[in-house]
């Protein structure tokens, strides 16, 4: 009988012991995925933001979405206007001149590393996209583009994109989206900048 009750005290403290180291590393787990998953999908949304500028260089707008933005890109070429003389300078008596040579976007894309056919989906998203708008608002009496890209947290955290996680970060909302831009305001600036 004896033996009976050390073995049953024995397997009930191993319990609480796994119990207890499982408590333990869940949060550590937690904050190490978070972080992890986060900052794969800011890497990515800062390229589609790169995109997103090479788009307006070109078109003077912002991409609505991915396959016309993948398409301008691919197709379209940046003007570059060399200036010669100073159209600044009061004193200058010489002809000012423009020169206008073009250059394939395309090659732009390619020097910064950008896959623009992967570029909609979403790291750990299981071939989720990213959310995109864009727009044109009148803006302090001015007409200017605008555009907003990103998605809900609980898209690319998988197991951890519950609200249950909460308990250890108090920040933390899977529905809360990961984002650059705003649809309001001219503004590229991303919400993880802050």
């Amino acid at each position: 009988m004896r033996i009976l009750i050390n073995v049953v005290l024995i397997i009930l403290i191993i319990g609480l012991i796994l119990a207890l180291y499982g408590g333990i590393q869940e949060p550590i787990k937690f904050k190490a995925e978070k972080d992890r998953r986060e900052q794969v999908v800011i890497t990515k949304l800062m390229q589609i933001r790169t995109a997103q500028e090479l788009f307006r260089n070109i078109t003077e707008q912002f991409a609505p979405n991915f396959d016309t933005l993948k398409q301008v890109l691919e197709t379209e070429k940046f003007s570059i206007v060399s200036v010669i003389g100073d159209p600044d300078d009061p004193n200058f008596k010489g002809v000012i001149t423009y020169d206008t040579t073009y250059s394939p976007a395309i090659d732009s894309v390619r020097a910064l590393g950008l896959n623009l056919d992967s570029l909609k989906y979403v790291p750990f998203g299981g071939g989720a996209t990213f959310n995109i708008e864009a727009d044109v608002i009148d803006y302090q009496s001015t007409k200017v583009p605008v555009v907003e890209v990103g998605v809900k947290r609980k898209v690319f955290m998988g197991r951890f994109g519950d609200t249950r996680f909460k308990k250890y970060d108090q920040k933390f909302n899977p529905e809360s989206p990961l984002k650059f831009g705003n649809l309001t305001a001219p503004n590229l600036s991303g919400n993880w900048e802050r």
